[in-house]
């Protein structure tokens, strides 16, 4: 049975990766009986429903016609946390002179070691995600496409599934957008780049969202020429502008060549197999040849050959399918979560969307997907991570705001580590301390969001926060140094000549 994403090359790796998420000779299992619930695909949110309803006592069947672990196994978080890890070696081997430490002459980047052990790390993960693992958890796992044929039967091959519930989490994959040129040459998608086994001399990526910057940074880092286009002013443009400037910067100096505000991109064959890329950006025209074109905008749902309007769910090719805030669709007894209804495209997102599923689906839950705080963050270095909302939305929302901002030119684990291009900024609603969004530039953003994560979903404000201790010296600091700003801003001149009155008197 083949499946849609290539794994290439075919090494040992690759081999061990297979035999665990997808088989070659895994038999379906016979039906008997109806299922309580019935799971179309098996990346995080259906691996996670499947599981957690499982666990709960729930006779469940799990369809996948790919790789089981979807793309943040197989083409997404975990292949592309291994090719940056180590291009944050080479970072830190580049820079090292400003640190006083001398690297000889020579030093390089072994390309196809660093892509070999991706691909091993990535097949160590594997059976986490495995069939084998999940067949042991007690739900039968059946390899196919997946199809509704009745409101309450899937056929998967030569099999009937009957159902009381079901679960579509069939996610999304990657789409190419309407490029001149785009259909006539060869490209890379996310579902490709990590097949590469040769460090391509010259590369243009197209987009300069998450996966755009992190694989232009890391591939310059590992000694490629970069042309990084964006057709908006700068990058990562859905963030704070302040904190995408602070990421333009550091990739910029790492080797990326920033093409932003591009207009009239073409692309056609060049010579020797390369892609000739012509555009225009801030009045200067490019005419450049790659050695190879990756593509990371554009994302569409996984909605075909699923029979959904013989169930009655409705869905279209751009968003997906239709939910409701508990997850439930335009059929009652059919759910969905993930990538295939979100617009947080979000490992974490699809996972505790599934939750959700689980208590709606088979406990009559009321729990609402709007009641999610969704961080995330971006694994360029520094990295950019971010939660709740943002001024715009904020405004949108008709909610006025007050912000603080700490620059790590001020946290001394910042400035010890050479890393002050940074900040901690949170938004608070006005006149209190509640936390309404936040964004973190640092090397470790990601891990530091969590606390003010932690703080919005508890209610918990900036006056808390200041009050909990953080170690020194730790970049985190800076978010305690947030709290304080705002404990500042509460000794008004009023307070402030009371507490001398008080003070005086008290001598």
């Amino acid at each position: 049975m083949s499946t849609r994403i290539a794994l290439q090359p075919h090494d040992q790796h690759n081999q061990r990766l297979e035999s665990n998420v997808h088989p070659p000779d895994w038999n379906n299992p016979r039906p008997s009986g109806r299922y309580n619930l019935v799971v179309i695909g098996a990346g995080t949110a259906g691996l996670v429903t499947a599981a957690g309803a499982a666990g709960l006592g729930a006779k469940v069947a799990l369809i996948e016609r790919d790789l089981m672990g979807g793309d943040c196994l197989n083409v997404g978080c975990v292949p592309s946390k291994g090719l940056i890890s180590a291009a944050r070696i080479a970072r830190s081997v580049r820079h090292a002179g400003e640190f006083g430490i001398r690297i000889p002459e020579g030093t390089s980047v072994d390309f196809p070691q660093v892509m070999e052990r991706m691909r091993k790390l990535r097949a160590d993960i594997s059976p986490n995600d495995s069939a084998a693992r999940f067949r042991d958890l007690g739900i039968d796992v059946y390899m196919g496409q997946g199809t509704f044929t009745s409101s309450d039967t899937i056929q998967v091959g030569d099999r009937t599934l009957q159902f009381k519930r079901a679960v579509i989490a069939t996610g999304a994959r990657a789409q190419a957008p309407p490029i001149p040129g785009l259909n006539e040459v060869k490209h890379l998608t996310n579902e490709s780049v990590f097949s590469l086994t040769e460090l391509p001399r010259r590369l243009g990526i197209i987009g300069a969202g998450p996966i755009g910057c992190e694989m232009a940074q890391s591939f310059a880092l590992f000694g490629s020429e970069v042309f990084l286009i964006e057709a908006t002013h700068g990058i990562l443009p859905r963030e704070d502008a302040d904190a995408a400037q602070r990421v333009k910067e550091s990739i910029i100096r790492d080797g990326v060549n920033l093409l932003c505000c591009g207009k009239n991109t073409e692309l056609k064959p060049g010579d020797n197999g390369q892609v000739r890329l012509t555009l225009d950006s801030h009045e200067k025209h490019y005419d450049e040849a790659v050695d190879k074109l990756l593509v990371a905008v554009g994302r569409a749902p996984n909605v075909e050959n699923l029979g959904l309007d013989v169930v009655g769910v409705e869905f279209n090719s751009h968003t997906g399918v239709q939910v409701n805030d508990r997850l439930q669709t335009t059929n009652p007894r059919i759910y969905a979560a993930g990538d295939i209804c979100s617009p947080f495209k979000f490992t974490h997102a699809a996972d505790f969307m599934a939750r959700i599923v689980i208590q709606n689906a088979l406990f009559k839950g009321r729990a609402k997907a709007s009641s999610l705080v969704i961080p995330w963050s971006t694994y360029t270095a520094p990295e950019l991570a971010h939660v709740g909302l943002s001024p715009q939305e904020a405004e949108k929302e008709g909610i006025e705001f007050q912000t603080y901002t700490q620059e790590f030119d001020e946290v001394d684990r910042a400035i010890l580590e050479g890393e002050t291009n940074g900040m901690v900024r949170v938004h608070v609603k006005k006149g209190s301390d509640e936390i309404l969004g936040a964004t973190i530039v640092a090397a470790n953003a990601g891990d530091m969001i969590s606390e003010i994560s932690l703080a919005m979903t508890h209610g918990l404000g900036l006056k808390k926060i200041a009050s909990a201790i953080h170690p020194y010296p730790t970049q985190a600091e800076a978010i305690r140094k947030v709290g304080d700003q705002f404990n500042r801003t509460r000794l008004t001149p009023l307070v402030k000549s009371l507490f001398a009155k008080w003070l005086a008197w008290t001598r």
